[in-house]
């Protein structure tokens, strides 16, 4: 076996003018003379071919064009983990002086450095060595020796080959929590049991873009007997299946950037009784089903899930939001880039409803839900479909109150908003108008309370008009800077009852004022 390579180099990992491979064969590759590395390449686009070379294959790929041969001369195989500490957190100022014996000249280092260097690394518990060709433990107990109280550490796009090698290393930081094996591509242990002692403390565990599958992370779990965080992005997951006896005691799962279609496939993952954050973003589904013993009951499924990330699938229908009111615990949800945000022409109504269609939620798309905004929201809400409910049923009268089914299961909340906050009356309760401008104009009465010379002024304004705006309108009327200015509304309906408008980007529209009512104007 050549000097220039490990002695068991299949599987193992290596750089090659900056791209990584791992290596599937050695051996000769007639006619040409020498010896030879085949590797497959982690970017496909690198390689010529799929193992085979004039008619004999020497190896498989997973791509057509993933493999090539190498001279072993051209394969880096990587350092030691201390070496790679050493080199990056070592002393770079430590005092030596040469001695000369015979020819040669020896470099010496002074013992208060090697002193203070052993010191330094002692001392080290957050690191990172990503892309620091880090390959294998070194020599046995070097580690514990030198920086035993590592606890997070970032060991991403190494060469780092199998669970074995990885275990080697953390069997000796026996603090290590936080460990971070993105872009690494690790061997499957036959005996994964066997490493768990080496994982006994960890408890986040980042694995993005490693070509996992997820029934490998089922065979892995036994490793990591303490683990509350894991991340799996990017890995292409297509399928998720369900073991019982997994990740109970995970709080985090992160499975975005992955290949999920279909939302009941997380029915897989919905049994983890202490997931509490569940990120799935940027997949492809678009609906999901809870099921339920009885109608506006909550799922048993996803107890105790109270942060749910889905920005960037294909969410399209309101059924899809209808199903998160099922979760019982659900308190923030991010699900921007959905076809479903584009739905409504102003943003804010689609807020607006997703607020209205989720009773528990206090965090709509990183923005606190203030109980004004719900109180609205929901308001708005049970006046929007008002006309809808009477014509499938509902009636203002409780005993003859009966709508359908099919309203229900498009409204599950109408009939909770009803109870709270009363039926629609008449006045709201009318077929929606077709879009036109003058159907967005709303007739409000300006006034200065505290400027009793100042007559009050009708205007007809947008209903898509923000505050500030309306702040810029007043101050060519009174010549007073918005900035200086505070504004408030009374409803025609709700006299002596004053709401601030208080956020400058929202419209009128979002605070339900409607013609009649009048802006209030202080400074």
């Amino acid at each position: 076996m050549s000097d220039d390579i490990p002695n068991d180099p299949n599987g193992k990992r290596i750089i090659c003018d900056g791209e990584y491979a791992t290596v599937r064969y050695v051996g000769m590759v007639p006619p040409t003379a020498g010896l030879w590395l085949g590797v497959e390449w982690d970017n496909p686009l690198r390689g010529k071919h799929d193992g085979s070379h004039n008619g004999t294959r020497y190896f498989a790929c997973s791509h057509a064009t993933g493999g090539s041969f190498i001279r072993p001369k051209k394969a880096d195989f990587g350092v030691s983990f201390l070496t790679a500490v050493t080199k990056r957190y070592g002393s770079n100022s430590d005092w030596n002086e040469n001695l000369v014996i015979g020819k040669k000249t020896v470099e010496l280092i002074g013992i208060e450095s090697v002193q203070d260097e052993q010191s330094k690394l002692v001392t080290l518990c957050d690191i990172s060595l990503r892309e620091c060709a880090v390959s294998n433990a070194g020599h046995k107990g070097e580690i514990f020796d030198s920086c035993p109280n590592i606890s997070t550490m970032n060991l991403s796009s190494n060469l780092l080959s199998s669970w074995e090698s990885m275990a080697d290393i953390a069997c000796q930081l026996k603090t290590l929590k936080h460990l971070d094996l993105s872009e690494n591509r690790l061997r499957l242990s036959s005996n994964p049991s066997s490493l768990a002692n080496a994982f006994a403390s960890l408890t986040l565990l980042s694995l993005n873009r490693t070509g996992i599958t997820w029934n490998e992370v089922l065979q892995y779990t036994v490793m990591w007997p303490a683990l509350e965080e894991l991340y799996l992005a990017s890995n292409d997951i297509t399928v998720l299946e369900r073991s019982v006896s997994c990740l109970q005691s995970l709080t985090l799962l992160d499975i975005s950037n992955n290949q999920l279609v279909h939302g009941n496939q997380l029915h897989a993952i919905a049994h983890l009784p202490r997931l509490k954050h569940l990120i799935i973003s940027n997949n492809r589904i678009s609906s999901i089903n809870f099921s339920v013993a009885q109608f506006g009951c909550c799922t048993d499924m996803f107890p105790a899930v109270n942060r749910l990330l889905i920005d960037g699938n294909n969410i399209s229908q309101w059924s899809f939001i209808n199903e998160l009111n099922k979760l019982q615990s659900l308190q923030s949800l991010t699900c921007q880039n959905n076809p479903i945000m584009d739905s409504e022409k102003n943003p804010e109504t689609v807020r607006q409803l997703i607020i209205a269609k989720i009773a528990r939620l206090k965090v709509l798309n990183k923005t606190e839900i203030l109980l004004k905004e719900r109180e609205g929201a929901e308001l708005d809400y049970r006046k929007k479909f008002g006309f809808d409910w009477l014509k499938a049923g509902g009636n203002q009268n409780s005993e003859l109150n009966n709508p359908s089914m099919e309203f229900l299961i498009e409204h599950p909340r109408y009939i909770t908003l009803v109870e709270k906050y009363g039926a629609p009356d008449d006045a709201e309760i009318k077929p929606l108008q077709p879009f036109a401008l003058k159907n967005q104009l709303l007739t409000l009465t300006i006034k200065c309370p505290d400027k009793p010379d100042q007559k009050p002024i009708q205007k007809k304004l947008p209903d898509s008009m923000t505050v500030q705006k309306v702040k810029g309108l007043l101050y060519r009327l009174f010549k007073v800077p918005g900035s200086e200015l505070t504004l408030s509304y009374e409803s025609c309906k709700m006299e002596g009852k004053e709401i601030e408008l208080e956020n400058d980007l929202k419209s009128l529209q979002f605070y339900s004022m409607e013609n009649g009512d009048s802006i209030l104007v202080r400074w």
